[in-house]
């Protein structure tokens, strides 16, 4: 099996130059430890992302904030945009974790606001994001867009767009896209090739609309995969080489759809 640390072809480095990952905040929580977050999950993720950073990857992080507070569980009279604001604050809290878990491994580390938290976090800028990033330090996004009725799909894919990245990777519970609910459905069948086009007019569950529409206005792909596959960021950064990840492969342009 070849190194993915060391993808080359006729001398052209084939990692990702730069991405935006999307991470859930169920997958960093836990509930069976005192802190609330899944420190194994997490050191592997940081571990992860070092390793392709060491590697030439310029890696910006948003993360959820599921495992702490999710709007659409607030009670059915509460007010949707104070539900939503409280996911934000979950998602900054996640982000801080993360950002000291990084610092753990050595990795610099900057956790990104559109507003302000005090000298909490650094207000997102994108000339400064990038010195950042060139600078191997990784950029954790939080409190979405600032403002409610977004989610963090929009903010992944608005800043991957911004920071002109190279793919937008879905790091998710599932292992790829699929044609119907795999949970429900045991005919539903994976796409390993999918365009925008399908998944916007399907509305396949690859990630909400805006996210969808705003990373085919800009031309950057994504790809959907499952964090619980051993070394998944590392071969997600070095797609579509490595066929040790079956994850899915949205498309810009007009190939054709097929399944895995």
């Amino acid at each position: 099996m070849y190194d993915i640390f060391h993808l080359t072809k006729y001398g052209v480095n084939l990692m990702l130059k730069r991405t935006i990952i999307k991470l859930s905040g169920e997958s960093i929580g836990s509930a069976d430890t005192t802190s609330g977050y899944n420190d194994l999950v997490i050191d592997s993720i940081v571990l992860q992302i070092k390793d392709v950073m060491a590697a030439g990857t310029q890696v910006a992080l948003v993360v959820g904030g599921g495992n702490l507070w999710r709007g659409r569980q607030a009670r059915p009279d509460m007010d949707r945009v104070k539900a939503d604001q409280m996911g934000m604050l979950a998602t900054v809290m996640n982000a801080i974790y993360l950002a000291e878990s990084f610092k753990r491994q050595d990795v610099k580390a900057r956790v990104l606001t559109p507003v302000p938290f005090g000298n909490t976090t650094f207000i997102y800028d994108k000339d400064t994001a990038l010195e950042w990033m060139e600078n191997q330090t990784v950029l954790i996004n939080a409190a979405g867009l600032g403002h409610p009725l977004f989610s963090t799909d929009t903010i992944t894919a608005l800043r991957a767009a911004e920071l002109d990245a190279n793919c937008v990777l879905y790091a998710k519970n599932v292992d790829g896209v699929y044609d119907k609910d795999p949970r429900k459905h045991p005919s539903a069948r994976k796409y390993k090739n999918l365009t925008y086009k399908t998944a916007i007019t399907n509305s396949l569950n690859a990630a909400d609309m805006a996210a969808l529409h705003l990373s085919n206005e800009a031309q950057i792909p994504s790809y959907v995969f499952s964090l619980d596959r051993p070394n998944s960021i590392k071969y997600a950064c070095a797609y579509p080489l490595s066929g040790d990840l079956q994850g899915t492969y949205i498309h810009v342009d007009a190939k054709e759809d097929f399944y895995v």
